[in-house]
Formats: structure tokens, sequence, C-alpha cells
């Protein structure tokens, strides 16, 4: 690939121009390009193509702070701060009126319509023998995966919202979509299912190393992991549509990505480590909850941009440890468009709620300390008022609130997907389809402490499942003589944190999805989750009050005279989604 992802993300404008000039899509968007590209400049050859696709990613990347505002503000763990205007306020108040931005469905028609536009253009290269049929496939199965991402938070957030897989002809806006007809979430949800069920298994993976797309680094940025994994799509589609055991059976190629790609045990690391959540080896403590030379001091913790749990958020995506987390993340970098949106909008408008804090404090460590450090390291107290850090540690001192200059604006990121999402919502499909231990297991401790039963005589039945695909992990770990299962590494979300094991109480398929649910929003706080999460198992328990009580203690915790309205309101479950108004 020639071509520099500055080059190629310079301007958005620019881009969106780029594959939709001349097209039955020019019009919808309020762009004035640099140039104008005719219809023999565009599509003409595979290196079009890809860059259509890269400006497709470069337009989906204007989605970022939307879709992390209305996935975090509208739930319980983030509030507004002084700086937020009445617009963020109203979000949080879940009293949207017409015309806030943040409840726009058209940003993401924009990137749906390119997508279709593309798709269109992509045939007609393929018809015209400028694309081979392996070459067409392969971005095809990548845009219809994203366009269907897309959708699926369009669904989230507006419940009841119009499909369109087709260009639009002859357009000025998109207010000719609202008269369309319009699918319900449950009935989109299988809609996206059966679209992405249709494409051909092999173009399910990801991009091999060979193609174009991600064949070589540019501008210090490895391109693999900024196109959507097709894998944990379909699997979180199924895990909407109460698909548990296709949920589970999706998830599992992706947590085995290290064997299916053909590297064995002698490989070492990357085998151990892909996707797995591995405990920390030797003085290395990557990306765990741990303290200096383990000494039993608050004040040791290790907390810094290159090792610890803190370092997920910090690393390059060269990096090794980068890469066994992180499965889909798209870089911000001072230097192209669009610029990153996290920056102003964490220091100055929204900020960790009350609720949320208190949520981290009520944990405790392994070595007793009473607070999960995650939260110590996923906000800090800055000038007095706690501050969401996840984004801003390559920005801003968190001691001295001092700016760290543009040097470290290369690894600002949109955080979208990674190895402990997968793990978290595959233990939620797997306790819904009876295998409560091994979610029990991936929640916690791991594979290999959960199930090394000491009092089992034959050592050969320790730490391994000993079950049917896709609940079999082996995290035997022997010597004498020394084996070493694929899973032996594997310690658990909670194990990797350094904390106590949750309780299970009651009906033990509640209880552990009730801690799975809580896990996730102490794992993967302001990560984009949140409002999904409460959204999906309110409605699989036809429970309202499961997402209206999260919402009204973070209100009542803020002192917000709104609570009690709120949860009023959102014991309705059609109260849970935006108007949807296109203009």
């Amino acid at each position: 690939m020639k071509s520099s992802v500055k080059k190629i993300f310079l301007n958005v404008s620019l881009l969106s121009s780029m594959f939709v000039a001349t097209s039955s899509c020019k019009q919808l968007f309020d762009l004035e390009p640099e140039e104008t590209l005719t219809k023999e400049q565009v599509y003409r050859n595979l290196f079009d193509a890809d860059a259509a696709i890269i400006g497709l990613y470069g337009k989906f990347m204007t989605l970022a702070k939307q879709h992390v505002i209305l996935n975090e503000l509208r739930a319980d763990l983030l509030d507004v701060s002084g700086g937020a205007d009445e617009q963020l306020a109203q979000l949080n108040n879940h009293n949207v009126q017409e015309g806030n931005p943040y409840a726009d469905p058209r940003p993401f028609y924009e990137v749906i319509l390119n997508c279709n536009d593309i798709l269109k253009n992509f045939k007609i290269m393929l018809d015209q023998n400028k694309m081979k049929a392996e070459e067409y496939n392969q971005r095809t199965a990548d845009v219809i995966a994203l366009r269907t991402w897309v959708y699926l938070q369009v669904g989230i957030h507006f419940g009841q919202v119009p499909y369109i897989t087709s260009t639009v002809e002859n357009i000025t806006d998109l207010s000719a979509l609202n008269a369309a007809p319009k699918l319900s979430l449950q009935n989109l949800v299988k809609e996206l299912i059966k679209t992405m069920e249709a494409i051909p298994p092999i173009y399910m993976e990801v991009y091999p190393s060979t193609n174009t797309l991600v064949a070589n680094s540019v501008d210090g940025y490895l391109l693999n992991k900024m196109f959507i994994n097709k894998h944990v799509l379909l699997g979180d589609l199924y895990l909407w549509d109460n698909q548990y055991l296709k949920a589970a059976t999706t998830y599992k190629l992706v947590l085995e990505t290290a064997s299916r790609l053909g590297y064995d045990i002698n490989t070492g690391e990357i085998f151990f480590g892909l996707y797995k959540i591995k405990y920390a080896e030797a003085n290395a403590r990557d990306m765990t909850v741990a303290y200096t030379s383990s000494r039993n001091d608050i004040n040791a913790l290790i907390d810094n941009n290159d090792t610890g749990w803190r370092s997920i958020f910090t690393r390059r995506n060269t990096d090794a440890g980068y890469n066994y987390e992180w499965i889909w993340a798209l870089p911000f970098d001072a230097t192209f468009n669009p610029q990153n949106p996290f920056i102003d909008l964490f220091q100055n408008k929204v900020k960790p709620s009350e609720q949320g804090i208190s949520l981290w404090n009520s944990q405790r460590q392994i070595n007793n300390f009473p607070f999960d450090a995650r939260g110590r390291m996923t906000y800090k107290t800055v000038g007095g008022q706690p501050i969401v850090m996840k984004y801003l540690y390559n920005y801003i001192d968190p001691l001295t609130s001092l700016n760290l200059g543009t040097a470290n604006f290369g690894k600002g990121q949109w955080m979208l997907y990674r190895a402990a999402t997968l793990h978290l919502r595959f233990a939620e499909a797997a306790n819904r389809d009876g295998r409560r231990k091994l979610a029990f297991a991936l929640m916690n401790q791991g594979i290999s402490t959960t199930y090394n039963n000491t009092a089992i005589s034959d050592k050969t039945r320790l730490m391994n499942t000993f079950d049917v695909p896709p609940y079999d992990f082996d995290g035997r770990n022997g010597d004498n003589p020394s084996f070493r299962a694929s899973w032996y590494r594997n310690t658990g979300i909670r194990g990797r944190a350094s904390l106590q094991s949750v309780a299970v109480v009651g009906d033990s398929t509640l209880s552990i999805e009730n801690s799975l649910i809580e896990e996730s929003a102490l794992e993967l706080a302001y990560e984009g989750q949140r409002w999904g999460d409460l959204v999906r198992v309110a409605l699989r328990r036809n429970d309202p009050a499961f997402l209206a009580d999260k919402v009204y203690q973070k209100l009542k915790k803020a002192n917000n005279p709104n609570a009690e309205a709120v949860r009023a309101k959102l014991l309705v479950s059609s109260n849970w989604y935006l108007p949807f108004k296109l203009k």
C-alpha cells in the first residue's frame, strides 16, 4: 500500500467525495470538496477500491464521539460535568429535544449509504474485470460487516429504523427515508444475522496478511486491527437474538484465533496470549493489576503507560501486548482528520458518575485492598474533579494537568472491541446455555484455577472443562512430564485485575449474568458498551427495571432532581429509544 494513512485520512470531506462523487449519494453530504473527481477517476483498479474502503473508515470515524456519548452518558457510569452543554444534559436526563446533534441518526445513515454506494460500484468493477472475484469478496464482506455494525447501533438507540441496502437516487437530503418501512430492533437483528450468515465462511476471516489493505504498516500503524472483526459482530448479533450456542460458537472462533491461524505451542507467547486474558509473566506484569516487587502497599500500584492494566489503553498498535488484547480499534492522529473528539469531551464536558466510582470502591482485591484498582486507572482526580483518563493518558499528565504535546498525539484511538469484551460476551452466552461454571471461570480466576479440584484423585481430570465445543477449554499445566495446554495461562477477567471472585447467590444463571454485566461496567467503562449491555439484558428478561434502576441510581447519587421522573419514564421500554427523524 503506497499511500500513507496520513494522506488517505487527510480530509474526510475529500475522502467522502472520492467515493461518492458523481454517484447517487453525492448530494447527501453538505461538503465542499477540495477537488472534484470524475467517474473515470474513481473505481479504476484495486488501489482505488482500497482507497474507497480506507475512506469509508475515515468517514466511519466521525461517528466515534456520538457512539461513545450515546452508549455511556445515557447509562449509569458517565455524568455531565461543569462544561457540558444543554444537549449533553438532555441525554443525561433522557429528555432529548428536537435538534440535539447527539440524537441525530443522519451521521449513521451517511455511513450506511456510503457502504451501499461502494458495494454497488464494487459490483461494477467486478463485472468489468477491474477486480478479481476473491478481491471483490474480501472487500464487500468488510463493507457489509461495517454497515451491519452501524445498523445495530442505529437499532439500539432508535428502536424503529429504516433498513436500506440499496443506493438512494436523486435526493438532496435524507428526509425521504423517514417514510421508508421501519424494522424494530428485534426484527432488525434477525435481518442483520441473515446478511452476515450469507457471507461465505472464508470471507468472514480477517484480511489475510498478503492483502494490499494490511500488507504493510504505514505511518507507524499496523492496519490489521483497523478493520471490523466479522466473527465478534456476528457473535454479538446472535447474543442479541438469544441464540446462545451460536453466539458462543462464533465467539470461540476468535478466542482460538492463534490455533486457527496455524500457530502452535512452540510459537510461545502468541499461542498462549492472543485474546486469552493471560496472567503476567515473571516481572513483566503486562496489562495486569499488580504492585512493584509484590509489595503489599497501596502506593506501589503499577500505574503507568508502559506496563500494568493501564497500559492496555496507551500502547501503540505495533506492541505485542496491544495486539493480544485489542481486536478492533481505530487510531486518531494530530496529523490527519478526523481529529480526536475525546480530548475535549473527557477533559471538560463529562465525568465518571458517583455510581460508577462507588462500584469500583465496593470491590476487594486478592490482597484485601478494599477497592478495584482498575477504577483508579480508569479515572483520576485532576484539579479536584474526577476525569475519565482511558482516552487521555497519552495527552495529559494527570498529576500536573500538563498537556504532553503533539509528540504523543498519534496514540489516541477509538476503542471498539478487545479481548475482555470477547470473554465477557462469551461468558454471557455460555451462562445462558447452561455452562454456568465456565462463565464463572472466565469472569473470575480463569480455567485452571476454577477447574482445579484437588479432591479428584485422577489428576488427568483437572484444569479442563472436558466439554463439547465450543465449551471445551484445556488449561492443564503439569510437570514430570512437562505439559502446557493452550489455556493454561488464562487468569480470568477479575484474576487479571487481582480481585477476589464474586459470589453466586440465588438463581445462579441470573446471579452470574448480573455479575457479568457489573464486571463489564468495571472493566469496559466508557468504551461504548454500557447502554447496549443494559438494553440487551433488560429485553431478554422483559424487565425494564433492570435498566431503569441503574440509571436512577446514577442520577440519585448525583442529587439530580430528575431521578424519579427518569426512572418512571424508563420503566416503559419504548422510552429507551431516541426519536427517529431525518431531515
